[in-house]
């Protein structure tokens, strides 16, 4: 018997889950189809995702308990010109600074894997179907519409509205007509190495930053500059990674050999440079090793950036519609907000009984207009340093490193990121206090490693330790918040939209402002340092012995928010 779904979503990545559960949550019949035998596995390494995914990106995820490794409170780059005498400078200007680091997080460190089956568990339990080990071939075609899937073994699968979420190799979008293959410059292979290292360690060692190294070429300790990334290194709860990244082909001609050039690179960085040598070296033990392919420069390719991302009966999301983050090399937010896009365009057909490419169209219209999805897509700092390389020119070095990954980074994303921040206010103005109970809960979450399916639910509260001054103060503040955001809702929502019309001015007057903010906080930083210490220690310590019902989003909170 040929079965016939509503909605088929393939893959069960970042996105699939996300488009799975939001088609489920409304109704439709909803199958998840993974060719992997468990959720997750094509992803098993990890990353970090961007403290926007979160504030922007479905409210189950920033409701709720995901897990993640650690947080993050920015980047410290290492630039380095001569590794072995030591020539390296620190460009540390995107850091979330104390009291509001760590519990205010520019990202969260996470493995792909358990994050993947954390979201497949969320789409499972509104609904969802899930069939691993299937892998899909082909498409169901009916008078030139998609109209299903074929299965391996010949089995078709009917549905109203294909999501491919199939990841960046995307053959099922080539076959279907609507996308080209990627070409090798636009294609990066990751080497991963997973070190296992004692948490004490990586405390120390790390704190909450993540680490990236540039260099030379000459020195072959990372890929050719702009034609990948330098090293760069996440710190995990007990591990950490160390990875780089090679573009497959080098402008159009050459084919590098990247086994061995990754084994030289990893030979040199790990015995030249200082604090991996002597810091790392001796108290870390390699666990794994990763290779995983992605595209890296598919978004400034207008081409392939203006190709569709739709066609009767089908939608394509994240990695497979070329949305990966040109310079953060992410694409786990852009996954998100695409997926959640796609589920809500794919409602609204499935419920005006008309799944045409006309009708779909508005998902590429959502997509393109989506500020934060097209920055990302088209940022061109790490693709620049190429030009760096190519006139040997240390200044132009330290200028895009500073615009990619450090402060200089708020010259191009500030506009995005307050645009996206004015819209949600709009729509819900309560969301400032969604958005607060998140950081504090993702945090106490982090301390006590408890998130939903892996032990939350079992965790035991110790009400002996309970900062009950601290949660006192907490409640009025944040309950205080939400009751004037109520209560002067059209007044917000007013000044929202013109926070959005004049967030347009927000990129052009940091350029202009930069060297002033940089100044400041350089001058401050030093300071104000023991005074931030010891009350981020404080909030710490209020965080962990706290209550987590009071940083939980509650039923009224989730019920007014679904009425938006």
């Amino acid at each position: 018997m040929t079965e016939t779904y509503d909605v088929i979503v393939i893959g069960s990545g970042f996105g699939g889950p996300v488009a799975a559960k939001i088609t489920a949550d409304a109704g439709l019949r909803t199958l998840m189809i993974e060719r992997s035998e468990n959720v997750g596995e094509k992803v098993i390494s990890g990353l970090t995702i961007p403290i926007y995914g979160f504030l922007f990106g479905p409210d189950f995820i920033r409701d709720g308990n995901p897990p993640f490794e650690r947080p993050t409170d920015g980047i410290i780059n290492y630039i380095i010109t001569d590794i072995d005498n030591g020539e390296i400078e620190i460009d540390d200007t995107l850091r979330v600074p104390r009291p509001f680091s760590p519990v205010i997080s520019f990202g969260y460190n996470s493995y792909c894997k358990p994050f993947c089956e954390w979201e497949a568990k969320q789409a499972l339990s509104s609904g969802a179907e899930l069939r691993t080990s299937t892998t899909v071939v082909d498409f169901i075609r009916e008078n030139g519409k998609i109209a299903g899937v074929i299965l391996e073994n010949g089995e078709k699968i009917y549905a109203k509205i294909v999501i491919n979420s199939e990841g960046s190799q995307g053959l099922l979008a080539v076959k279907a007509g609507i996308r080209k293959k990627y070409p090798p410059e636009a294609i990066s292979l990751a080497d991963t190495y997973d070190y296992v290292m004692d948490k004490s360690d990586v405390d120390r060692i790390f704190g909450y930053s993540i680490r990236f190294c540039w260099g030379w070429d000459e020195q072959k300790i990372a890929p050719p500059l702009g034609h990948g990334n330098g090293l760069m290194v996440w710190p995990y709860r007990d591990s950490i990674h160390f990875m780089q990244d090679h573009c497959l082909r080098l402008d159009g001609k050459k084919v590098p050999n990247l086994r061995k050039r990754f084994k030289q690179y990893h030979d040199n960085m790990t015995t030249k440079l200082p604090w991996w040598r002597d810091e790392v070296t001796p108290k870390s033990t390699v666990r794994a090793r990763m290779w995983e392919g992605f595209e890296i420069f598919v978004g400034l390719d207008p081409e392939l950036r203006n190709m569709a991302n739709y066609d009767d009966g089908i939608i394509l999301i994240g990695d497979v519609a070329g949305l990966e983050s040109t310079e953060l090399c992410d694409g786990v937010p852009a996954a998100w907000f695409s997926a959640e896009i796609a589920a809500e365009v794919a409602i609204a057909a499935i419920r005006a009984n008309d799944t045409s490419k006309a009708f779909l169209k508005q998902y590429d219209d959502r997509i393109k207009g989506h500020d934060i999805i097209q920055w990302s897509i088209t940022a061109k700092n790490r693709y620049n340093l190429r030009y760096a390389q190519e006139k040997k020119d240390k200044r132009l070095l330290k200028k895009y490193v500073h615009f990619g990954w450090g402060m200089g980074q708020l010259t191009h994303s500030l506009t995005p990121i307050l645009k996206l921040t004015f819209l949600y206010i709009k729509k819900d103005p309560t969301i400032i206090t969604k958005w607060i109970k998140m950081y504090f809960r993702y945090y106490q979450n982090w301390i006590h490693n408890a998130y939903d399916f892996a032990g939350r639910e079992d965790r035991v509260f110790d009400k002996t330790r309970q900062p009950k001054v601290g949660e006192t103060i907490f409640k009025i503040f944040v309950g205080g918040l939400e009751w004037l955001l109520r209560l002067l809702s059209p007044v917000i929502k007013l000044l929202a939209v013109v926070g959005f019309y004049l967030s347009g001015l927000a990129n052009p007057l940091m350029k202009i402002l930069l060297p002033v903010v940089r100044g400041v906080y350089k001058l401050l930083r030093k300071p104000l340092a023991p005074f931030g210490n010891w009350l981020a220690d404080r909030i710490v310590n209020f965080v962990k012995h706290a209550d987590p019902k009071i940083f939980e989003v509650n039923q009224k909170q989730k019920q007014g928010q679904s009425a938006e």
